[in-house]
């Protein structure tokens, strides 16, 4: 083992650490994507499989171990305090800036690529108006969270939208401008 590799593994050992001080301190997730936990967990479970095969050494044993265990704590964590769904909202009307971002940088961007996004962005829109027709047949509550963040998160999709509908009425490729 070198010092690199020891240095990496204590700084996100130190990264998992303060994520869960921070999360028993503020008794909330906020800031904190529970996707993303779950995508570690299934990184380390896939890619430790070897930990029930081969042994390297004690450290490396206890190294994955240790990140598969921390891994499922926080997801677990996560999923049991009731803010995250408030925090998911938030998460989710930002979410799609690195995407957005990636086929910005894109010369060529693949037809079931921008169908995705058009559809994760069409999905968004429709659920606006399915808290509109909730107001006036259900309760007749502002749920200002859900509605804001989804204002939000269509708002972030507008630019994406005019861009993909002109290259398909064009039927030209998408290219969204740099």
């Amino acid at each position: 083992m070198n010092a690199f590799r020891l240095a990496g593994d204590m700084t996100h050992l130190l990264s998992i650490i303060l994520l869960l001080l921070k999360i028993r301190a503020t008794k909330s997730c906020a800031g904190i994507s529970l996707k993303t936990q779950e995508l570690y967990v299934i990184v380390f479970m896939s890619r430790y499989l070897d930990l029930f095969r081969t042994y390297y050494s004690l450290y490396n044993s206890l190294m994955k171990i240790i990140f598969l265990g921390t891994s499922m704590c926080i997801v677990w964590y996560m999923r049991s305090h009731k803010i995250l769904w408030t925090f998911s909202l938030y998460l989710e009307s930002v979410a799609i800036l690195p995407q957005l971002v990636l086929l910005q940088k894109s010369s060529n961007i693949d037809n079931l690529t921008g169908t995705y996004v058009f559809l994760l962005g069409a999905y968004r829109g429709l659920y606006l108006f399915n808290w509109v027709y909730r107001f006036f047949t259900e309760n007749h509550r502002v749920r200002w969270i859900p509605w804001l963040s989804g204002l939000i998160q269509t708002a972030i999709y507008t630019d994406f939208f005019y861009y993909y509908i002109r290259s398909w009425k064009n039927r030209e490729k998408l290219k969204l401008p740099a």
